[in-house]
């Protein structure tokens, strides 16, 4: 028996100017693919247990991926798909991918649905299944050409190891002779916020969650996802999805229905109202007078590196600058020029540098001028650090090189790359304690949360500029289907009967 497993994973924000080359996604190709996927915290690392568990010859063309970012350059998608089926095309018994569910490339608004249309016609009548990011765009074309799909069920994503086990379980039933899964999808008019997804809080997203929880306890149910999807593409079927797979007796539309039910009757709860920069500024000055020292998180959602910011949108330090906060850690920062001058400088060097609000998006308002910053270069690092959890722990990370300036009031962290605050090390190996700032702007909304959270008073998220926001009227959205809830907010739902 032969099993080919792949990763090929890209979330993308199609109004992110961020460019999406094959470089990006860090490829590891073959023979190299195959060890590291053996006890990788992913999907794909429970597909290479579960084939050795079987006895299976085991084939990894490829693992990816890139951190959000613009559309996939076409050479890159062409590339990684040919991998994959150059092994497929070589006989498989079953092919199991971990994929994320909201990859757009310059050709294909449904990159996934491509590559499975792809793969299937490769091998017809060979078994596939796909683990996928809870924040996936489900298309009919993906659910057409494979056998089984799940998502995950945590945001922050805690599951995916488990998520493809779940796949496994399917497929192995498949293997022993059992008639092939059936799945249906649903999709209500309704994009959510982001903001909205988080499921470790109570509110509709943890509720449906576990609506889809208890319907894979119905017997013959085998699967349950209820994706929140990425609202941040403008492809047709952009915003929240139901997948269920159910025995073949079975007829999944039923379970798929009374989720999505579920969701529409709680559409309110998937909106996030952002306060305006000011008063969230205003409310970070008044938490700090009440809890003391310790640090106020400040989470600049509008331009979050795990969405496709551009991370250099100075709006919520310069806002914080100007109301006069002092005891201001900030970063990273994406800014390859302003780590060159501090380089240039030297360590210790006095330096007057303007940092930021430099890229531009199509459609989106222009950015303020950027921020000048007058200080001592008081770090200089090559911004490696390994992640200690618990999200891809272990995973060794690469800021750029990277360059701290200390203004007296702020200390802000520029780097090379944009880079998601996963570990206090971002901070650490460049000599600041997160601990000792008053202020701690990051750039992010959730994945920081489990590492950083712990150590602060309060939390204010900050709707600064970006493209990553939460104020839908600022999308230009062309293709996005219409009417959608809460963009359009007298959207109805001819809801199936049940």
């Amino acid at each position: 028996m032969r099993i080919v497993i792949a990763r090929l994973n890209h979330e993308t924000n199609t109004f992110s100017p961020i460019p999406t080359p094959l470089a990006a996604f860090r490829p590891i190709w073959g023979e190299h693919a195959l060890k590291e996927a053996r006890g990788m915290k992913a999907a794909l690392g429970a597909f290479h247990t579960y084939a050795e568990y079987v006895g299976a010859e085991v084939a990894c063309p490829l693992i990816a991926h890139a951190w959000p970012s613009g559309p996939v350059d076409d050479s890159a998608f062409e590339a990684m798909s040919a991998a994959i089926l150059a092994d497929v095309s070589k006989g498989c018994d079953m092919i199991l991918l971990d994929l994320h569910g909201a990859m757009v490339t310059q050709s294909h608004d449904d990159g996934e649905g491509e590559l499975l249309m792809r793969v299937r016609n490769a091998a017809p009548g060979v078994p596939i299944g796909v683990a996928l990011d809870l924040h996936g765009n489900i298309t009919k074309r993906m659910i057409e050409n494979c056998d089984a799909i799940a998502g995950f069920k945590t945001y922050p994503h805690v599951d995916m190891f488990e998520t493809g086990e779940l796949v496994c379980s399917i497929m192995e039933r498949i293997r022993l002779g059992e008639p092939r899964p059936r799945m249906a999808l649903a999709q209500p008019p309704l994009i959510a916020h982001t903001l909205a997804m988080n499921t470790t809080v109570p509110g509709a997203m943890a509720e449906v969650i576990d609506c889809a929880v208890q319907a894979e306890k119905q017997p013959g149910v085998l699967a349950v996802s209820f994706f929140g999807g990425f609202p941040a593409a403008d492809i047709h079927e952009a915003g929240a999805s139901i997948v269920a797979v159910t025995e073949s007796h079975l007829n999944p539309v039923n379970v798929a229905d009374d989720v999505a039910r579920q969701a529409w009757m709680r559409r309110q709860g998937f909106v996030y109202d952002q306060k305006p920069l000011g008063q969230s500024i205003t409310l970070a000055r008044a938490a700090a007078d009440r809890s003391g020292m310790g640090p106020i998180l400040l989470l600049d959602h509008g331009d979050n590196c795990m969405s496709g910011g551009t991370c250099e949108n100075m709006d919520v330090l310069q806002a914080a600058l100007k109301a006069g906060l002092t005891g201001v850690v900030a970063g990273p920062i994406n800014d390859r020029g302003a780590v060159a001058q501090a380089f240039a400088a030297g360590l210790g060097a006095d330096i007057e540098i303007d940092v930021g609000n430099k890229i531009f998006a199509d459609g989106f308002p222009p950015p303020s001028p950027p921020l000048r910053l007058k200080g001592r270069v008081s770090a200089l690092g090559d911004g490696r650090y390994t992640i200690s959890g618990p999200i891809y722990t272990g995973m060794v990370c690469d800021m750029g090189r990277s360059a701290v300036i200390d203004t007296g009031t702020a200390r802000v962290l520029i780097s090379e790359e944009t880079h998601e605050p996963w570990d206090q090390a971002v901070f650490t190996s460049l000599g600041i304690e997160p601990q000792s700032a008053n202020y701690l702007i990051l750039k992010s909304r959730m994945y920081c949360r489990p590492v950083f959270e712990p150590l602060a008073k309060a939390v204010i998220e900050c709707a600064g500029g970006g493209v990553t926001g939460s104020n839908y009227s600022l999308f230009p959205f062309r293709k996005l289907r219409r009417p959608i809830y809460p963009i359009d907010a007298d959207a109805t739902w001819e809801q199936p009967d049940g």
